[in-house]
């Protein structure tokens, strides 16, 4: 029931959500559900972000069975602190290669980061992997996406001139609170770089807030 209304919360008559995220055993139904256009996103090494490159295959692997269009893959982020720097690149290369063509968004946990100079170092291994998207959080621990972070990351992939997208996820609930993520955007990465496969905001309560101000007349 919660995947259904998920799933019908997406298409409105404004327009569609860029994609729905859910959990894997839900990604068939939801298949069978929504518009063909519209992506299903699936969440992989969620929440614990466990450094298991067997696990990590075998959950990608299944996933994209199921039909999986996009997949949300948790960075390994306690070995990341712990300085194991290679095994978080063989993961994100095994992420990358087991996703093949399939849109691969990377979280970095961010409020599990210690500071900006981590979350740098974390998105440009993410870069460097060749991800489509790095996102901030899973939303799952005590701080989740922030503007801080934002802009870390969107720094990072600024400089590195690679065609990379951000993703911001986690307490994002208001048309106010996105906006400040949006002008981050804009300022750093230009006014023409914001599209859909650019830029993301996971927060299904926000498109509540957003369609609310749409029929207030904003």
């Amino acid at each position: 029931e919660t995947v259904t209304n998920l799933c019908q919360k997406a298409t409105t008559k404004y327009g569609n959500t860029a994609s729905v995220c859910i959990y894997p055993q839900f990604i068939s139904y939801a298949k069978t559900i929504l518009p063909q256009e519209l992506k299903v996103a699936t969440v992989i090494n969620f929440p614990q972000g466990l450094a298991n490159n067997t696990v990590l295959e075998k959950e990608i692997i299944s996933a994209l069975s199921l039909g999986a269009d996009e997949l949300d893959v948790v960075l390994p982020y306690k070995a990341f602190l712990a300085g194991d720097i290679n095994f978080c690149k063989e993961y994100l290369s095994i992420a990358r290669e087991t996703c093949q063509n399939k849109i691969l968004k990377i979280i970095i946990e961010t409020g599990e980061l210690r500071d900006v100079l981590a979350i740098k170092k974390a998105a440009q291994l993410c870069i460097d992997a060749q991800a489509d998207f790095i996102k901030t959080s899973t939303g799952k621990t005590a701080t989740s996406a922030t503007p801080e972070a934002a802009n870390a990351i969107l720094e990072t992939i600024a400089q590195s001139d690679k065609p990379v997208g951000f993703k911001a996820s986690g307490g994002i609930k208001t048309l106010f609170e996105a906006k400040a993520y949006l002008s981050l955007a804009q300022s750093i990465m230009g006014n023409n770089w914001v599209t859909p496969s650019t830029f993301r905001i996971g927060a299904s309560s926000l498109l509540n807030d957003l369609i609310k101000t749409i029929e207030q007349g904003y």
